[in-house]
């Protein structure tokens, strides 16, 4: 049997490799026949031999490869006896961080095994899964909103969020003055970027760094969401008001508050409803939205 997995979501994905082993491990108790290769030098000649190698205690053999994208020669090995392997008493596991390549070897697996793709969490899913990762833990919806918000859909960092939240209310409902106190919001790599280039007057790497976004997948109406909470948060530094966030955010945003004026910022924020609102009504095409608003600052 072979089993494929692969996708995005590394985290869920992750899960689910531990998943398999872990199951395997309670029924093969010896553990003896649960093999792992190195997926990026591995010759076939070694992989087979793992394969062919005598069980101990009859017991059935799990072998885990992981990241395999870039060993060419394998896979063309590996294709002639696919379906032989796929057919077998024996589980070979893939595992494949990101999106599988459309080539013969990845286009074969998902034909002949067991094929699972983890997407990206969004919407309602994304919500339903912060959910169940908190269990018992109550949190109030305003709270949820906002946690969402901060971290988006890289559930390594949320599931690490969930953990220090519930850590420090200690089954008491997480409030929204936890989330800002607490929470580390995902903009930090990304947003925090874009809006130096914006605030650099530098359009192109503005543009560019926005494209990048989508191209991995972030909606326009995401990136606008934490453009604006950035800006937001620009806005109350420059009122001269206390902003309540995480340490690292406030250090970040007086540093690019200098480069604002009180006016600017209030054109700007403006042009963040207008492009949103704009999007959300049918007005204006999406892509189209996000480069007149990086165009007009």
């Amino acid at each position: 049997m072979i089993i494929f997995l692969y996708g995005q979501d590394t985290y869920r994905l992750k899960e689910k490799t531990r998943e398999i082993i872990d199951h395997y491990r309670k029924t093969q108790k010896s553990g003896l026949n649960l093999k792992y290769f190195d997926s990026e030098n591995l010759e076939f000649g070694d992989f087979l031999a793992g394969l062919r190698s005598v069980s101990m205690f009859g017991e059935k053999k799990l072998l885990v490869l992981k990241n395999i994208a870039s060993n060419k020669g394998f896979q063309e090995d590996f294709l002639k006896e696919i379906k032989k392997l796929a057919a077998s008493e024996d589980v070979i596991l893939f595992s494949q961080e990101g999106e599988a390549p459309e080539r013969a070897f990845f286009n074969s697996l998902k034909k002949n095994a067991k094929c699972q793709e983890f997407r990206l969490l969004k919407g309602q899913q994304l919500r339903n899964w912060v959910g169940k990762k908190l269990g018992k833990q109550s949190i109030d919806k305003k709270a949820l909103d906002r946690l969402i918000e901060m971290v988006g859909n890289n559930l390594w960092q949320m599931s690490n969020e969930i953990k220090k939240l519930s850590d420090y209310r200690s089954g008491r409902t997480i409030q929204l003055k936890d989330i800002e106190l607490l929470v580390k919001p995902k903009i930090e790599a990304d947003i925090f970027k874009t809006i130096d280039a914006i605030a650099a007057k530098n359009k192109k790497e503005a543009l560019s760094l926005i494209h990048k976004h989508l191209e991995r997948g972030d909606s326009h109406l995401y990136l606008l969401a934490m453009i604006s909470f950035q800006f937001r948060n620009l806005l109350t530094v420059k009122s001269g008001a206390r902003l309540k966030s995480h340490p690292y955010v406030i250090q970040k945003t007086m540093r690019q508050a200098r480069h604002f004026s009180l006016d600017e910022l209030k054109k700007i924020y403006r042009r963040i409803f207008q492009a949103d609102l704009d999007i959300k009504t049918g007005k204006i095409d999406p892509d189209t939205a996000l480069d007149l608003f990086i165009a007009r600052i």
